[in-house]
This record gives structure tokens, C-alpha cells and sequence, in this order.
């Protein structure tokens, strides 16, 4: 490999992947959780067409999330009402929130624009290592005590 360190072997491709699935899986709840915590600041409340409009989706599709997370202890919802989030879903919302910010702000550090650090940041919060993150962290804090 011209350049960068060797990549370890892989042993076990089937775990690789595991992970990998179990982090999609996780994506739309955290991306859901985050969103309607969001909107609660933003608005005042969440409601189901608001996050189908954000999300460009269904609202056959939010109603349907909404669902899952309501069985999975994320949010509480009643028809036609607000959704609002369980102390559980707060508490993932403000871990997700934080971890796109450690991105966020790693990608910045490395100089990236603002607009694609925001959308890369997006995708790589939800599949990052605790461990990664706080190298990520460590980087970033090491540059603000340069400046």
C-alpha cells in the first residue's frame, strides 16, 4: 500500500460485517431520535409530518419507525399528537449529538469545508468506534491548544 500504514488482516469477514449491519440497523433510530429532538427545540414539538418532510420520506414510513421506537422505549406517541422522546431516547439523542460533533469538529480540524464536514460527519458518526472517538477527540483538543 503506497503511503499509508499496512491494513491488518482480515480474520473474520463475517464479523466485520456483523458489525456493520448491527450500525445500519442503529442508524435510523439514532437519526430518528436525533431528529425529533431537534424539532422539540426547533418548534416546540415533533410531529410525524415534520419528520417525514425532513427525512424525505412517508409519513406511512415515519408512522412506521415511530412505531418501532415507541416498542423499543425511544419515544411515547398518541395519534394525531406530538411525539416526544423517553428519557432513554433523550439520552441517545444527546450521545449521538455529541458524536457528530467530536466528527464534525475532527473534519474541520483536518481542514475540510464546512458543508462536507457537516454531510460526511453524518454518515461516519454512526458507524465510529468509542476508541476512534476519542482519538478523534484528542486530535481536535491538541489543535485548539496550537491556536
Amino acid at each position: 500500500m503506497a503511503g499509508g500504514a499496512a491494513l491488518p488482516p482480515k480474520e473474520n469477514h463475517a464479523e466485520t460485517f456483523a458489525r456493520l449491519r448491527d450500525a445500519h440497523a442503529r442508524e435510523v433510530t439514532e437519526d430518528y431520535v436525533e431528529m425529533i429532538a431537534d424539532l422539540i427545540v426547533e418548534e416546540g414539538e415533533a410531529r410525524a409530518v415534520s419528520l417525514a418532510a425532513r427525512f424525505g420520506v412517508t409519513p406511512a414510513t415515519v408512522n412506521n419507525t415511530i412505531k418501532r421506537l415507541e416498542r423499543d422505549g425511544f419515544v411515547s406517541s398518541r395519534p394525531y399528537r406530538s411525539i416526544f422522546l423517553t428519557d432513554a431516547g433523550q439520552t441517545l439523542a444527546d450521545k449521538c449529538r455529541e458524536r457528530h460533533r467530536i466528527v464534525y469538529d475532527f473534519l474541520i480540524a483536518l481542514g475540510l469545508d464546512a458543508q462536507i464536514a457537516e454531510f460526511d460527519a453524518e454518515g461516519i458518526e454512526h458507524h465510529v468506534s468509542a476508541e476512534t472517538l476519542d482519538v478523534f477527540r484528542a486530535f481536535t483538543e491538541g489543535r485548539k491548544g496550537e491556536s
